[in-house]
């Protein structure tokens, strides 16, 4: 299941350099994450990057986008090329 940003976001920012998809952009009122893109950091790391950084906890599993970590592995592989 891709990761969503929700509205705890204080829009520091310490997120998105982390995310090794690039996945993570600057969005109006917070930063958001492109459910396209985003592998919960399967094959890359052992767990999301983007939540272990983040301060306010705001970095959270998206019920809207589940997905099995042979999905995200496979997605991870994509984006690799």
């Amino acid at each position: 299941m891709a990761l969503k940003i929700s509205k705890e976001c204080i829009s520091c920012g310490a997120c998105e350099p982390e995310c090794p998809n690039h996945a993570i952009s600057e969005g109006d009122e917070r930063y958001q994450i492109d459910p396209g893109k985003c592998t919960e950091c399967v094959g890359y790391h052992d767990s999301p990057q983007c939540a272990s950084v983040c301060p306010v906890d705001a970095c959270v599993p998206d019920p809207s986008h589940k997905e099995s970590k042979k999905d995200l592995e496979e997605k991870a592989k994509k984006q690799k090329k």
